[in-house]
This record gives C-alpha cells, sequence and structure tokens, in this order.
C-alpha cells in the first residue's frame, strides 16, 4: 500500500498521538476552523447534491481514508467502535453550528462571504495538492476571519434557527461519518490496493471543482446541480484503486514452509546431503561384496590368495613347480565358464 507521507498530515499525527485521536482530530476540524459554517451561510447545503458532497469531501475525503487505512489497526469491529463515537460527537456539532447559520445572514453580506468561503475550500484544495504551495497560502480560518469583517454589515441584529439548516447540517455530518464507516469495514480489503497519495491528489481537484461554482457565481458559470465533484471523485477512485496490487499469497505458505526461511533451507540441504551420502554407501558396500565374494560356482584354489592382481599358490615356489597352471584365470576365455 502506498502510504501518504504529507507533511501536514505527519506534524498533526505527532501533535495528536494515537490513531483515533488523529481521526477525530481530522474529522472535527471543519467545524472548528469554521469551513462548514462557511458552506452552510454559503448556501452550499441547500441542496440534496450539496449535503452529499460537503460530506465526502469536507468531513470524509482523503485525510479521513488516509488516517483508517494507513494509521488504525485492529479489528474491523473496532474501527467501526471508534468512528461511531466520532460520529456521535460532530454530528450534534454539525447541527448546532448549522442552526446558526440564519442568524449569520442577518449581518453579513452573502456575495462578498460566498466568495471567500470558496477562497477557503480552494485553499484547501491547494493544500492537499502540494504542501509546497500550502506553506505560502494562509491558513483557513484567517481567510474566514477576513471574510466576516469584510461582509460585515451593521444591521439590526437577531437570532434566528431553522429546523431546515439543521438537518442539512446533521445530514452532511451523517454522510462523513458513513463515509469513514464504508472505509473502515472494507479496510481489509482496500489496504494495499488504494494508492493514498493518488487519492488525495484527486480529493484536491474534487474540492477544486466544488468552490468553482461559488467563486464563479457572479460571472453566472458552472451553475449546475449537477454533482461535477463528486463525477470527479468516483473517477478518481477509480485510478486509485488497484486489484492486482494486493499481497499475494505464495503456495509454499499455504502448505506450513517457507522458501526465506534460511533452516527451512538448511533442513532441506542437509536431507539431500544424507540421501546422496546413504546413496554412495550402498553403491560401495554392492561393489565392495561383489569385489570379495565370489560366484559359489567358482572353483576353489588351491591355496590362500596372498595378492589383490596375482594368484599365488601358498606353500610352493612358482619356478620349482612344473605342475602350475601359468594361464591367467581371469583372462578371457570363452571356454571357461560362463561367470568369467
Amino acid at each position: 500500500m502506498s502510504v501518504s507521507r504529507h507533511p501536514v498530515a505527519l506534524r498533526l499525527e505527532q501533535r495528536v498521538g494515537s490513531a483515533t485521536k488523529l481521526l477525530a482530530t481530522v474529522m472535527v476540524l471543519p467545524l472548528v476552523d469554521g469551513i462548514f459554517p462557511a458552506l452552510v451561510v454559503a448556501g452550499v447545503l441547500t441542496t440534496a447534491t450539496g449535503v452529499v458532497e460537503t460530506g465526502i469531501l469536507i468531513f470524509g475525503g482523503s485525510a479521513t481514508a488516509a488516517v483508517i487505512l494507513a494509521e488504525m489497526d485492529g479489528s474491523r469491529r473496532e474501527m467501526v467502535g471508534s468512528v461511531l463515537l466520532i460520529g456521535a460527537i460532530i454530528i450534534p456539532l454539525a447541527a448546532v453550528e448549522a442552526a446558526f447559520a440564519p442568524t449569520f445572514k442577518e449581518f453579513l453580506n452573502l456575495p462578498v462571504f460566498e466568495r471567500f468561503a470558496g477562497l477557503v475550500i480552494l485553499t484547501i484544495a491547494a493544500k492537499t495538492a502540494s504542501s509546497e504551495i500550502g506553506e505560502f497560502l494562509p491558513s483557513p480560518g484567517v481567510i474566514i476571519s477576513l471574510g466576516l469583517v469584510a461582509s460585515f454589515q451593521p444591521a439590526g441584529f437577531q437570532i434566528r434557527m431553522s429546523p431546515e439548516y439543521v438537518v442539512n447540517g446533521a445530514a452532511a455530518a451523517g454522510v462523513g461519518v458513513a463515509f469513514a464507516l464504508s472505509i473502515a469495514l472494507l479496510s481489509p480489503h482496500l489496504r494495499g490496493r488504494v494508492d493514498i497519495d493518488r487519492f488525495r491528489f484527486g480529493s484536491a481537484v474534487a474540492l477544486g471543482v466544488l468552490a468553482l461554482p461559488i467563486l464563479l457565481g457572479p460571472f453566472d458559470l458552472m451553475q449546475t446541480e449537477a454533482p461535477i465533484a463528486l463525477a470527479v471523485l468516483a473517477v478518481t477512485t477509480l485510478f486509485a484503486y488497484d486489484p492486482n496490487a494486493g499481497p499475494e499469497e505464495d503456495a509454499a505458505d499455504e502448505d506450513g514452509d517457507d522458501p526465506d526461511d534460511p533452516d527451512d533451507t538448511d533442513t532441506t540441504a542437509d536431507e539431500a546431503a544424507d540421501d546422496g551420502d546413504r546413496a554412495d554407501d550402498g553403491g560401495r558396500s554392492e561393489n565392495d561384496a561383489d569385489a570379495i565374494e565370489p560366484p559359489l560356482d567358482a572353483p576353489t584354489a588351491p591355496g590362500a590368495i596372498v595378492d589383490d592382481d596375482v594368484a599365488v599358490i601358498a606353500g610352493g615356489d612358482p619356478s620349482d613347480s612344473d605342475d602350475i597352471d601359468d594361464t591367467d584365470p581371469f583372462a578371457d576365455d570363452d571356454s571357461r565358464a560362463p561367470w568369467l
């Protein structure tokens, strides 16, 4: 699996610590730095498409997927429990923040503030795509603060709440939690098959596409309810997923033998050497037996054989005896017995 080594993610991981805390920080961050309230005030959550895009790209996205796939350990039940615990926190917070959206609209110049909301999304997309570019860009909180100052109009202040905004805000957070749950449930299959860096870059492109309709609103460009950002994210997912990139199980591992284990290699070599030694010993034993034991129908020598190559009759001198047959008994002669 390609593990993302984004510098911002690494710094956040060092500050937070455990994987569950890191996931909670990533999913709660849009509620803390003002990105989610800005999108609610800008009217992004007025449609079902905007709710789904906000939930997946703001609360979910590449950061959530990277934390679950690369950092979280344990069984699927443990990861699902952690995601549900985080969801129980962010869904009520998102509903409360969305409930105050009508109040902010009373003293803000919405056309001006919407442009700053689009800049916030575009900044996050740039920071997600490249950490080097993100170093030169201001933080989302600074941009939102500047947007509040630039769009503030001191009219009559009145606290107003709308159930529609509450439902849409909770639904957007719920979509983000559902995205995290799907990643946690599919994590055994997705690990090793999803390129995190490629998915991160595609998520940045999808965020940029989400910001374009807001920024180009005064020019009446890209004003459509078609889920373009979701389509970009879907294409990114297809490019980031490789079904053949998972770890392959070797047939030797299934039998319990590790081909890379030096102990198994030494044992096999020793067994082969022992088999060769036994084969050599067996061959030598048979040859020695053939050389020492003559056939049963061989003629008996008159005396003991004292030499391996020359047969000498014990008890006499060969030069003094006239009865000695000088014929070599081991010479080839067709007239002799078949065994010779």
